[in-house]
């Protein structure tokens, strides 16, 4: 019903969106696995989505059982912690994206990680949440992703690049052999990108049209060598290329 990771078309949460998912226009519900130890989320979250006429579908506490719960039920959406027995979410992740390629996956977390936020999306995740996140988001962005969107909370991108280019900026180096061939509006539009704008505001801020900015982002993304949006803004700071 829908692709995983689609590239060059995250979103960050603005309150006022709403985005109709695929399977509202086909008339069918939105099915979710919600996978988290911690009791309290789980029953939270299911209230939340149940309130938006989503559907909860299965519930896992631990990697393993995540694992069989996505093979069981093969949902649009899972909601995957990181941090749970066993196997942990990004471990579980990698399984979970080789069995069922359809199911989209949220990874929710308590604190910005770039680590973790790299290697959640390169395995192949749809969005990265921080449990903190305004509940009304929680909802549009199951929506968001079960049509296909990824989708990154705005405060933890800024967080996590923030702690990256700390953690880089000492050994960065730039050279040539290194840097991509990107044009001057390219430049400038992956430091946008980096700076969590979307397409949106990207064409509103340099007064071009949306499908020009369009065209620029996955230009930026082959030379990259990456497939979404939120792995260029990393490469751009690990490899000094964005300040």
């Amino acid at each position: 019903m829908h692709p995983g990771v689609a590239s060059g078309r995250l979103k960050v949460l603005p309150r006022d969106a709403r985005w109709v998912s695929r399977s509202e226009m086909d008339g069918s519900r939105v099915r979710v696995v919600i996978a988290d130890d911690h009791a309290l989320i789980v029953e939270g979250l299911k209230l939340i989505l149940g309130r938006d006429d989503i559907d909860v579908v299965g519930v896992a506490s631990t990697g393993r059982r995540a694992v069989e719960e996505v093979l069981a039920h093969k949902p649009d959406v899972l909601l995957l912690d990181i941090h749970m027995p066993d196997v942990d979410g990004l471990q579980a992740l990698a399984s979970i994206k080789s069995a069922s390629p359809r199911t989209s996956v949220i990874v929710l977390t308590s604190y910005a990680n770039p680590e973790n936020m790299a290697r959640a999306l390169s395995l192949g995740a749809s969005g990265f949440l921080s449990k903190s996140v305004d509940p009304e988001n929680i909802s549009r962005a199951v929506r968001a992703v079960a049509s296909g969107d990824s989708i990154v909370d705005q405060e933890l991108l800024r967080s996590a690049m923030h702690a990256l280019s700390e953690i880089t900026r000492p050994t960065v180096t730039r050279s040539k052999a290194d840097a991509p061939d990107l044009t001057p509006r390219e430049m400038r539009i992956l430091t946008l990108i980096a700076e969590g704008l979307d397409n949106n505001a990207i064409a509103d801020l340099l007064s071009i049209s949306r499908n020009t900015v369009k065209s620029h982002v996955h230009h930026v993304l082959a030379k990259l060598g990456v497939s979404d949006r939120t792995q260029a803004a990393m490469w751009a700071i690990r490899h000094g290329l964005v300040a």
